[in-house]
């Protein structure tokens, strides 16, 4: 049987962990947050519009095109507004924290997979650059 058959022991515990991120009143509340976000039309309309804007200029820089002081200026104009919308704040907050706990749970899964052990708090610390390899003082580059 295939480990990620339906009906495989990893494949249930992989729906408790989803139970429990489900279920965690955290979560909860994060998701509360962005229902809010989504439905308020004028911040969705207000934080496209910022996206955009940043993407343009980047753009821009990036193809070596100067930036006009009013493109600055318009674009961290309507960036302040929008930090000013606190169901805009609240949101990109939200996102961060929920993408963050993505990552985190996707890293541990992965350094699993590669150790092939639940990794420790060392085997965490090395992968993010505190480590013999990240600090680069042992030779291994």
């Amino acid at each position: 049987m295939s480990v990620v058959a339906n009906e495989s022991r990893i494949m249930d515990k992989t729906r408790e962990l989803c139970a429990e991120i489900a279920e965690d009143p955290r979560v909860l509340e994060l998701q509360h947050t962005v229902e809010k976000f989504l439905a308020n039309d004028a911040a969705k309309v207000q934080y496209k519009s910022v996206h955009e804007r940043g993407e343009a200029l980047h753009q821009k820089q990036h193809a070596g095109v100067e930036l006009s002081a009013a493109e600055i200026r318009e674009f961290e104009g309507a960036r302040d507004e929008l930090f000013n919308n606190p169901v805009a704040v609240d949101f990109m907050n939200a996102q961060r924290e929920l993408e963050g706990l993505q990552r985190e749970v996707g890293k541990l899964v992965s350094m699993t997979l590669e150790l092939g052990r639940v990794p420790t708090d060392e085997d965490i610390a090395e992968a993010e650059g505190g480590g013999c390899c990240g600090g680069g003082g042992c030779g291994c580059h």
